[in-house]
């Protein structure tokens, strides 16, 4: 797992260095915004090695730590995302550490939660990180390396595992558990495994919602067991926050030295950003560079990280623990939902490049332009599937799935290369779920050959 806590910037000297190569062009904002939709963000601790409360959102009234718990209820359209690890205490403990996911209703009527899509998989063996090639068709889904970069696969697909009912029906004041999934370590080397979820729910009525860590109950014969709704209950209602707890964010005005963001365990205010890509507010069309040049949006832009752009992306938080992000940097389990309405305003036909790329973060640009490095550096700053929408050339409506793995400083492969007669107008339409185990920022790029 890459831990998404701290950048550096390259600085050991060493004859094998890559060279810069700034890309001279405009970086834009990204036109549009988060929407309200909250998202239930647990990634904190991201190891667990101690069982207890990751996230919870119950009231605090009656619970024996009080501060474990949030007092944010959904109703409505929420998503729910956890990307956790587990690794053996020691040689010896090879016990089975399980996720569970509790959904309560507070009212006094049945609360009907529908999943509209989810996905849940283990690093291993359901989604190890395998080397991939840096650029792969993925129209069925099968290519991917990590288990955060499989779910965002799926939920872009509008799949719904069988891991995950339909429909929840919760009586009133009753819970019922919405995943209760193992994270076994016992027989890898090392013992090391992570599981990521997301879910996208929608509910006719008030519900709380925690996720929990507890290892293995036994069963009679002395063997692991899953733990069953009482069990999950009382560590809900007498346990503390899981640990180890990860190191401390830094205050969001304290951007003069070494930022660490954090990992986030709270409610973030937004599940999707969608945006109408124009020359300006008032344009219908987004007008193609001249030949040989190029601009970019940020994408996950964040604090210390807008290349320029002095936009901050990452979701704000409405309720958190106090020693975890301030903010949702990195944007995990967003969709972004990009329209570009490309319109080539030459005499002549316009071969184009959609590409999405890896820039070395910057938060102002330190020369007109990205920078990327000759040779990308070994750390994978990006792995995940894009759906590309587009005009075929004969008017056809065409689908395109590409799977990315991007290091940091890589340009990357296009996305798409489209031809574009003197004069015409093309719709492309760029999705993604920002995945797990990604650093941010990256960027959106149009270029014309």
């Amino acid at each position: 797992m890459l831990p998404f806590l701290l950048i550096f910037t390259l600085a050991q000297i060493s004859p094998t260095i890559p060279e810069e190569v700034v890309q001279i062009q405009q970086v834009r904002p990204l036109p549009g915004k988060l929407d309200s939709v909250p998202t239930f963000n647990s990634n904190s601790p991201e190891k667990v090695l101690k069982e207890g409360i990751l996230l919870s959102t119950f009231p605090s009234l009656g619970k024996k730590v009080p501060t474990a718990h949030l007092n944010f209820p959904f109703q409505g359209r929420f998503d729910i995302f956890a990307h956790h690890v587990a690794q053996a205490p020691t040689s010896e403990d090879l016990r089975t550490l399980y996720l569970g996911i509790i959904l309560h209703n507070p009212g006094q009527e049945a609360v009907k939660v529908n999943v509209l899509q989810g996905a849940s998989y283990l690093s291993q063996p359901d989604a190890p990180f395998i080397k991939l090639p840096p650029w792969s068709q993925n129209f069925w889904g099968t290519v991917f390396a990590g288990p955060g970069d499989r779910v965002m696969g799926d939920i872009l697909r509008g799949r719904r595992r069988d891991i995950f009912p339909p429909q929840m029906v919760i009586p009133p004041g009753e819970s019922q558990m919405l995943l209760n999934a193992p994270i076994p370590v016992k027989d890898l080397t090392p013992p090391l495994n992570g599981r990521s979820t997301l879910v996208r729910l929608e509910s006719d009525g008030r519900v709380y919602a925690a996720s929990l860590a507890m290892f293995a109950p036994q069963n009679e014969a002395g063997g692991e067991r899953k733990p069953n709704l009482q069990e999950w209950e009382n560590l809900l209602q007498n346990g503390d926050v899981a640990g180890p707890r990860d190191k401390t964010p830094t205050p969001l005005d304290k951007t003069d030295k070494g930022i660490i963001y954090g990992r986030v365990a709270g409610v973030a205010k937004g599940s999707r950003w969608e945006a109408l890509l124009t020359d300006s507010p008032k344009s219908k069309h987004l007008t193609i560079p001249q030949p040989g040049k190029a601009y970019s949006y940020g994408i996950s832009t964040l604090h210390g990280g807008t290349l320029g752009t002095n936009q901050i992306q990452s979701a704000p938080m409405l309720v958190r623990y106090p020693d975890t992000a301030y903010r949702a940097h990195g944007n995990y389990g967003i969709q972004y939902s990009l329209k570009l309405p490309l319109y080539n305003n030459t005499q002549a036909p316009q071969t184009l490049t959609i590409s999405l790329q890896t820039p070395l973060k910057e938060d102002q640009l330190v020369k007109p332009g990205l920078r990327f490095l000759s040779t990308p550096a070994p750390q994978v700053f990006f792995r995940g599937t894009v759906r590309v929408r587009y005009n075929h050339e004969q008017g056809k409506k065409l689908t395109r799935f590409v799977h990315l793995v991007q290091r940091r400083g890589q340009p990357g492969e296009p996305l798409l290369v489209l031809n574009l007669p003197a004069g015409k107008r093309d719709l492309v339409e760029v999705d993604l779920l920002y995945p797990p185990d990604a650093t941010p920022p990256q960027v959106l790029t149009v270029a014309t050959q």
